[in-house]
């Protein structure tokens, strides 16, 4: 159950990764939503692993 969730998360940051991307802002924030996404990405892997 949990690892559906920080998929969905990791999908969500990573849009909002791309979106950011699109709007110029400073490259500190795409970076850090890419980031974020792929710990939420890893976590939800060892969770399956673990069941």
């Amino acid at each position: 159950m949990y690892s559906l969730l920080l998929m969905g998360l990791g999908g969500l940051l990573i849009g909002g990764a791309y979106t950011f991307y699109q709007q110029k802002t400073p490259r500190w924030i795409p970076v850090s939503f890419a980031i974020l996404a792929a710990l939420s990405l890893v976590a939800a892997y060892l969770l399956t692993l673990k069941g």
